[in-house]
């Protein structure tokens, strides 16, 4: 199982020679629209992973290496995320016909309340996706841009949130300094904010803590840690094959600093489709989870097509 689990990473984000040259934060445009959305570069590198502070899903500490790779400098807002939603938002928002390509993407399926949850739409964090929707709008913008977009194994995101940084938050200890880096129950009104409102990491990442919390690509194990202390573990990832859980980092508007550190991890869960009336309920919405939004990862070597396919038109399990 861990041979299984540890190889689907090394495909996806086996490194590249040329990181150093390209190895720069940039700005990208979703051709033929006119929007785009930017990407910080984040170097190749080993980190601890875990806190032998924290909670027993994050122990044990443990060293993990990873190739690198780039990330959205923000939060996937619903500017660039309601054009994948609704044909209607993309036309207004192109500059160009939409490609046939484009076209024959699957959209979702139109939630039965408002997913903005009266919060705000402009420069706000997209929400209540399920992680097989944000896999669908990352098949977008590939078609889109021709580029492959992602989300982050849970060891790329902690390792992004900290930043080389060893401490609870990625900017120290103090839980007090929580205020200038993120929002939260202390500071949110019980809601999303705009994003990049706060000061980033010391990698130039905006709203790593809180705001909305953040998808990874990872089955959640309570007990991944633990399962191969041998040796250094390489890109690990455990790959998805049920429905639930999935792992969520990074806490949100309504959480408390100690659901906010770098380390912490939160499992998705069927109550955050409990009041879904649809059968099989959604795909695609969490309409209980205003608090999950997503964030994008770009691998520096692009897999093989067969690979993406393979990510992309994973089928989505039933949820009954």
């Amino acid at each position: 199982m861990l041979k299984r689990i540890f190889a689907f990473a090394l495909i996806i984000t086996a490194p590249a020679q040329n990181f150093a040259q390209d190895s720069k934060a940039y700005t990208q445009s979703i051709n033929g629209t006119k929007l785009n959305f930017e990407m910080q570069a984040i170097p190749a590198g080993t980190f601890n992973m875990g806190n032998k502070n924290g909670k027993a899903d994050e122990q044990p500490v443990h060293e993990v290496k990873l190739d690198a790779f780039w990330m959205g400098k923000h939060e996937v807002t619903w500017d660039i995320f309601e054009p994948f939603l609704y044909r209607d938002y993309e036309k207004q928002a192109s500059i160009a016909p939409i490609p046939a390509a484009v076209d024959a993407v699957t959209r979702p399926t139109k939630p039965y309340l408002d997913m903005t949850f009266g919060m705000g739409k402009e420069h706000q964090p997209a929400v209540a996706m399920t992680q097989y929707n944000a896999i669908q709008f990352c098949k977008w913008l590939y078609v889109r841009t021709g580029i492959f977009y992602r989300l982050p194994t849970e060891a790329e995101w902690e390792y992004a949130c900290k930043a080389g940084t060893t401490t609870s938050y990625s900017f120290g200890n103090d839980a007090v300094s929580l205020k200038d880096y993120a929002w939260y129950k202390d500071n949110s009104a019980n809601k999303t904010h705009p994003v990049g409102e706060k000061k980033p990491n010391a990698w130039g990442l905006f709203d790593m803590h809180g705001n909305v919390s953040e998808w990874t690509y990872d089955q959640y194990f309570a007990d991944f840690y633990s399962r191969d202390q041998s040796k250094l573990a390489v890109n690990p990832v455990a790959i998805p094959d049920k429905l639930y859980p999935n792992a969520v980092r990074g806490g949100s508007f309504d959480e408390t600093p100690d659901n906010l550190t770098s380390t912490v991890r939160l499992a998705s869960d069927p109550s955050w489709k409990q009041l879904d009336p649809q059968i099989p309920k959604s795909n695609w919405w969490f309409p209980e989870a205003p608090f999950v939004g997503m964030r994008l990862v770009r691998p520096v070597k692009t897999p093989s097509k067969e690979e993406i396919d393979a990510y992309y038109n994973k089928q989505p399990i039933k949820d009954f």
